[in-house]
């Protein structure tokens, strides 16, 4: 991480904070989920930097990022990225978004093509309005507020009982991100979400689909969503939840690089 750089660019009329691997190499952009950053991608870039140019935004109201008093739709949040694209001058880059970040990533493919050269879901929040309903009137934003409370010590040893065979390194990202997480960030789960099918049934860049058997996509979910388009690639990866890329580091791994090497050049 040493050569790595850290910024601020103005994208959309807020500050996006990101961090780079760097290099003259096809930029490869990665979207976190709520409560997390971009640091939080730390253990695969070390992987993608090989062969990409990493950058890990850290969306509004999360990590160091502006925290607007409103604007956190997924609308909002996607004009952010094609703003982040475009102020850093990138060529098309591969987006790989995971849970909000996947949905975002999926409105942006859906609404600026051209903009992009490929697409990465990993597990995204395609959820159904009733779920979208449930989860907004859970107590998620509550035990987040409880969190807020609570010292960067105290978050890492309540993430380190959860997470026994996570490095200290990733328990201490993720403690970190999930302090720099404001409340506004919440206002993501208010229902609506965009309609997933047909953001789908619009994405005519080469996509992967990547989801566990135990997270929020499903097989069914998955097997719509491929008759909408039939350019969509699929990959299920067993034994992981809704945070498979840290629950099956090396199989996410694995197959991102292999639909990676897929993408024409």
């Amino acid at each position: 991480m040493t050569h790595w750089t850290s910024a601020i660019c103005e994208a959309n009329n807020i500050n996006i904070h990101y961090t780079r691997t760097g290099g003259n190499k096809p930029p490869l952009i990665l979207l976190h989920g709520l409560m997390t950053n971009g640091l939080c991608w730390t253990n695969h870039a070390r992987i993608l930097e090989q062969d990409y140019d990493v950058i890990m935004p850290d969306a509004r109201g999360h990590g160091q990022s502006s925290v607007p008093d409103e604007g956190y739709s997924y609308e909002d949040h996607a004009n952010d990225i094609a703003g982040l694209i475009g102020a850093l001058k990138l060529p098309p880059p591969i987006l790989l978004g995971h849970s909000m970040g996947g949905m975002t990533a999926a409105v942006v493919a859906s609404r600026k093509p051209n903009l992009l050269r490929g697409l990465i879901l990993a597990d995204p929040t395609f959820l159904s309005p009733q779920v979208q309903q449930e989860v907004r009137d859970s107590d998620v934003a509550e035990q987040h507020r409880k969190m807020l409370t609570l010292s960067l010590e105290e978050v890492m040893t309540a993430a380190r009982a959860r997470h026994p065979n996570r490095s200290a390194e990733t328990i201490e990202l993720f403690a970190k991100a999930r302090l720099q997480t404001s409340m506004a960030a919440f206002d993501v789960l208010t229902p609506p979400n965009p309609d997933y099918g047909r953001l789908v049934q619009q994405i005519d860049v080469p996509c992967l689909l990547i989801f566990g058997d135990k997270g929020v996509v499903t097989t069914a979910v998955a097997e719509t969503l491929q008759r909408l388009n039939a350019g969509l690639r699929v990959e299920e990866i067993q034994g992981a939840g809704h945070s498979l890329h840290m629950d099956q580091p090396e199989r996410f791994a694995a197959a991102v690089n292999i639909f990676l090497q897929s993408i024409p050049c």
